[in-house]
């Protein structure tokens, strides 16, 4: 990076954080510290609740996403919007109403204090190990421009993010999201349009568009229903339908933003905010990808982006081989940018015949280069078999920023994914502190200290989750897509979470123990799912939620007809 890049990286880091301590003040009590004080307006709840979402793996590995796998992600929140409804007319009234500092408190309060303390700790879990991910996506920024393995820059980012939420707790957290929520969506226009610009003359927007639709990426809609399928349409109304509803409504990193709306009505509003724009947010960076896969059939990518590894592998005793094929993969590039300003010709002459041919030979020519590139990405699978070389799509869009973006842009959009990470991991350290605290420390371990002391546990919690969170980012690489990964890893906790609170809400003869078995039941059985890979992930949502419901009403059912039994042997 340039002189000029640092500093607006600096200069814009610097200032979010300076802003969030101002305007945080001092915290004199647990309430300021965990929820704000219970005062903020709609739409900083509602870019706090998109900040906390929309994390530095969002403008990371989407655009590498649509790079490589197209646009049929975007489908994965089209259950967002229902959700919504359900959340705004359901959760938000009854947290509200209860002034809780959790949603775990809630179910306490129906059911028992068993059925909280799993609750809490099946979020502590999923919550922590998916933070971890958030780390680790910026790291991946330090470690390409310093040229150092990801371990030191995770140990940096980690530290930096730990420190800055002890000191700022949740209301820093809340305001600077704003601010950084507005500079992350100027950024990303930014980058949208330059990446146009860089186009070749003649191939603008549209005739983008037009060559990653014959390269199979603009896949946005899929009717089919396939139970195998990540995403379709129907798994992302249905499945993605439990997985939203479970993320905003019992996630306490989402339940801790609109916790400190002023009002039910502020939190709602914020709410519906997000859903009306999280869907179009999605797709429009999603489409930053597309662009750049335009971009790439006239410009040579990287055989393999991420750099580190293509290192490795030319230290290795598979180098020469490597090198070989790039050799290859530079002679099929040419011939597919040929093939790609055929197609754009065509597209021009309007003459079908020609267009029909032209296509057919892009195609060819993409699946040239991508044999190249399977055998290329084989030989990194042999020299680091602990390293999943498909992650590569994380570096993509990073590759593209360093590489051909202009002077201080560079700086601004690396600026925006640090503050994206910063924003959802302070987020998600301040929901695994009130956590910890609230529903563990406070009800278990010491219910009768002051706020003073469960002021210092918040912090010292946010410290050992800090290290936690860390200790995760160090693995994550390990894990393909970030952005599929965490996902994922949510879809195993999401749907038994939000089976538990379902029955909370609406089956209110269900007690306790019953809805208690259910949910480790079928945890067991997701797991078991998950792990043998049956069914797409997102299901697992819908399949967890439904069956804690089944489950604890047909034990719930066997529990009462016992005890009516034993009554009437009764003499």
């Amino acid at each position: 990076m340039s002189l000029t890049d640092w500093i607006v990286l600096a200069v814009t880091i610097l200032s979010i954080v300076v802003y969030g301590i101002w305007k945080s003040g001092r915290h004199q009590s647990m309430d300021q510290f965990l929820v704000a004080g219970r005062s903020m307006p709609w739409y900083t709840v509602g870019l706090s609740v998109m900040a906390t979402q929309a994390s530095a793996i969002t403008f990371l590995s989407a655009p590498g996403q649509a790079y490589s796998d197209g646009m049929r992600f975007v489908q994965f929140y089209f259950g967002l919007p229902l959700a919504t409804i359900v959340l705004c007319t359901t959760f938000v009234p009854m947290f509200s109403r209860l002034k809780v500092y959790t949603a775990y408190e809630f179910l306490e309060q129906r059911f028992d204090l068993k059925t909280r303390a799993l609750t809490a700790f099946l979020f502590l879990i999923q919550r922590g190990l998916s933070t971890g991910i958030t780390i680790y996506a910026p790291s991946i920024i330090l470690s390409t421009i310093l040229e150092i393995n990801t371990v030191y820059t995770t140990l940096f980012i980690g530290g930096l993010v730990i420190f800055y939420t002890v000191y700022g707790g949740t209301k820093a957290v809340s305001y600077t999201q704003l601010l950084q929520m507005s500079i992350i969506f100027a950024g990303m226009f930014l980058a949208g349009v330059v990446v146009v610009h860089l186009l070749p003359q003649g191939v603008g927007f549209t005739k983008a568009l037009h060559l990653a639709g014959k390269l199979g990426r603009m896949n946005v809609i899929d009717w089919k229903f396939d139970l195998n399928n990540r995403y379709t349409v129907w798994s992302g109304i249905l499945g993605g339908f439990f997985l939203q509803l479970s993320y905003f409504g019992t996630d306490q990193s989402q339940v801790g933003r609109y916790l400190t709306g002023s009002s039910i009505g502020q939190s709602r509003l914020g709410l519906i905010m997000n859903g009306l724009i999280k869907v179009p947010m999605q797709f429009l960076i999603l489409l930053i990808g597309i662009l750049v896969l335009g971009f790439y059939q006239f410009n040579q990518p990287p055989l393999f982006f991420n750099q580190y590894e293509v290192q490795q592998i030319k230290n290795s005793r598979y180098g020469a081989a490597y090198n070989g094929l790039e050799k290859q993969y530079a002679e099929a590039f040419q011939q597919k940018r040929i093939a790609a300003a055929n197609y754009t010709a065509a597209l021009d002459s309007k003459d079908q015949t020609k267009i029909v041919a032209a296509a057919g030979s892009l195609q060819a020519a993409e699946k040239a280069q991508s044999a190249i590139r399977k055998n290329a990405v084989g030989l990194i699978k042999k020299n680091n078999n602990k390293t999943d070389a498909s992650n590569d799509t994380n570096y993509v869009f990073l590759n593209l920023v360093t590489h051909y973006l202009p002077r201080g842009l560079i700086g601004l959009l690396i600026a925006i994914v640090f503050l994206a990470s910063m924003g959802s991991t302070a987020s998600a350290l301040n929901s695994l502190a009130s956590t910890s605290v609230v529903d563990i420390y406070k009800r278990i371990i010491n219910p009768d200290g002051d706020d003073q002391t469960y002021l210092k546990a918040s912090r010292l919690a946010t410290v050992f989750w800090g290290l936690i969170c860390i200790g995760m980012a160090l693995f994550a690489g390990k894990m393909g897509n970030l952005l599929e990964a965490v996902n994922e890893l949510g879809s195993y906790i999401y749907g038994t979470i939000l089976g538990v609170f379902v029955v909370a809400f609406f089956l209110k003869k269900i007690r306790g123990t019953s809805v208690f078995i259910a949910a480790v039941i079928t945890e067991g059985v997701i797991c078991l799912l998950g792990f043998l890979n049956v069914i797409a992930y997102l299901w697992l949502n819908a399949i967890g939620c439904l069956l804690v419901i089944v489950i604890a009403w047909l034990i719930n059912t066997i529990i009462k007809e016992k005890k009516t039994y034993e009554v009437s042997k009764t003499p």
